[in-house]
């Protein structure tokens, strides 16, 4: 044997020069199959019990399948059993089609052609395997021997099907297994053959699914071979064709999309890419990601938390943080330049009134999933200053101006650093507390009052509470706060000059309460920010005033 990589054969591209994929769009979306109850299972440590299944089946029947996969009933009798108790339980929507798989060998087609009586709708999916690997190392059989098993599967399911007994909607579909890895050629005359013994018409079309069984190949080599296949086959009309992609090399959504700008018109996948070794073609991925494009995927994805919690529970796996749409994390930002662009984005399409969803760095908005807008921003010490004010923004209310978003980021990253971790919303809210909110008070307000004067002036009394005991104060100004700045300097407060003012609203009703920034000038030419919070907005901007001197002098004091 060749040493490391140097044994692996090279995937044999196919010479289509003139390929049209290229070129076309995904612009509807295709039959769904889910497998999760036959491929999705039979890949699980502990499989699903009966009690899983069924809730597993009526939660694809609610989300819009109209073609699910429930098992391969032939198989054993944990599967035979699900099959019958779907029938005879009457867990079947009457616009819902169960699909069976078997292998093309005549014991398991009578067992499974037992297994489906009383059905409404079935569809019958019988497989051989087709691939150059497997005829020369397993079956040791020419590609004339593998048409043969093929075509007497077919014909042995066709000859059942018109001696059932029962009104039994009996539809087909034919896999040649490990397609991907099966000479093109060969494909479509194995297929072909299929289709001659099962009597298609273009009025009754055979599925002709093509396995992705190991994913082999790049995704557009997968595509030449979809649109190969479809180009050389007889009697096109006669057939649907589907997919079925695995991900072993992780490119398993990629490698269905491409096929479907192949001509692909159905696509079998699980949910989360449940499946053999690495998965199946993730439903989940592929179906929101037409969505993103403004392509309805007539599937129902809009309660993804609970989704998530049955698919979880059923299966035993765990969905990671980062899967794409359902992850924990992917509706997360913690890059301080991402946080400020959601951040700028939210307001853009507040302000805008746009009918698009024009928001950076999200490409689905995440109540469309059923998903929680607050907890976008997450806080750590690689956050930037946009991140802490989006959450005091979408969490609190509180909105803090441009200009304080540097500060509060520096206390926010200093927080982190300490901790060594995120920080939760309310632990965020704690830092902004203890910074602006219970600051040491070297200068607090006992009393005060407010007189308009004749001309327009306003006057400021009061008393302040100094290190050196209470002190009255007056002054005049333009406005309450230039009357306090004047009130301040008549007890040698004058080392602050008024940069900046903002103030909203932090609640509605009565009980409403106004808070104030308020920022000053250090004689070092510094800014310093204070918040006021109060009923009254006259009196949140003068303690805002205080609450940055009060911040300024303590740092002075250290």
């Amino acid at each position: 044997m060749k040493p490391s990589f140097q044994k692996y054969v090279p995937f044999q591209q196919i010479h289509l020069p003139d390929r049209q994929w290229p070129s076309r769009v995904i612009d509807k979306a295709p039959v769904w199959c889910s497998v999760d109850l036959r491929d999705g299972n039979q890949a699980l440590v502990d499989p699903m019990n009966m009690e899983q299944k069924l809730e597993f089946f009526h939660t694809l029947c609610a989300m819009g399948f109209k073609e699910i996969e429930v098992g391969f009933p032939s198989a054993s009798d944990t599967e035979y059993e699900i099959c019958r108790e779907l029938i005879e339980g009457g867990h079947i929507p009457d616009d819902v089609t169960i699909q069976v798989l078997v292998q093309a060998r005549e014991h398991l087609i009578r067992k499974t052609f037992d297994a489906i009586r009383g059905a409404k709708s079935v569809i019958v999916h019988f497989y051989n395997s087709t691939s150059t690997l497997q005829r020369k190392v397993v079956f040791k059989k020419d590609m004339a021997g593998i048409i043969d098993i093929a075509v007497a599967g077919a014909k042995l399911i066709r000859e059942l099907t018109e001696n059932y007994e029962g009104d039994t909607d009996i539809r087909y579909e034919y896999s040649p297994e490990s397609f991907s890895g099966t000479e093109p050629e060969n494909a479509v005359a194995i297929c072909a053959a299929v289709l001659d013994a099962l009597g298609a018409t273009a009025e009754r079309p055979v599925i002709l699914n093509l396995p992705d069984t190991v994913e082999m190949c790049t995704p557009n080599t997968f595509a030449d071979q979809v649109e190969y296949f479809i180009r050389h086959l007889p009697g096109r009309e006669r057939a649907i064709i589907s997919v079925h992609p695995h991900n072993d090399r992780g490119t398993g959504v990629a490698a269905g999309e491409l096929a479907m700008l192949a001509g692909a018109e159905r696509v079998e996948g699980t949910l989360f890419g449940n499946g053999e070794r690495t998965g199946n073609l993730d439903i989940v991925t592929m179906g929101l990601n037409m969505y993103t494009q403004g392509v309805d995927p007539k599937l129902d994805f809009s309660n993804m938390p609970a989704l998530r919690e049955l698919y979880e529970r059923c299966t035993g796996l765990r969905i990671h943080e980062r899967m794409p749409y359902a992850g924990e994390l992917v509706f997360t930002a913690f890059s301080g330049s991402h946080q400020d662009a959601i951040n700028k984005g939210t307001e853009y399409m507040r302000e805008s009134g746009t009918e698009y969803w024009e928001i950076p760095y999200l490409p689905i908005d995440p109540a469309d999933v059923g998903r929680q807008y607050e907890p976008i921003i997450r806080i750590n010490s690689q956050s930037g200053k946009g991140g802490a004010a989006f959450v005091m923004q979408s969490a609190f209310g509180y909105h803090l101006p441009k200009g304080m978003h540097p500060e509060f980021g520096a206390l926010v990253k200093a927080e982190c650093d300490r901790v060594g971790r995120e920080l939760s919303t309310d632990e965020l809210f704690g830092v902004f507390q203890a910074a602006y909110i219970d600051v040491p008070k070297t200068y607090s307000l006992s009393g005060h009052s407010l007189f308009e004067e004749a001309g327009g002036s306003v006057k400021f009394r009061g008393t302040i509470h100094t290190p050196g005991g209470d002190r009255k104060v007056e002054g005049e100004g333009n406005g309450p706060l230039d009357a306090f700045f004047n009130a301040l300097r008549s007890i040698g407060i004058t080392d602050y000059a008024f940069q900046s003012y903002h103030e909203h609203a932090i609640s509605t009703g009565s009980d409403s309460k106004a808070i104030a920034y308020i920022e000053l000038k250090k004689p070092d030419g510094s800014s310093v920010f204070g918040v006021g919070i109060e009923p009254n907005i006259n009196l949140a901007s003068i303690q805002g005033v205080l609450c940055a001197i009060n911040r300024a002098e303590a740092v002075k004091q250290k």
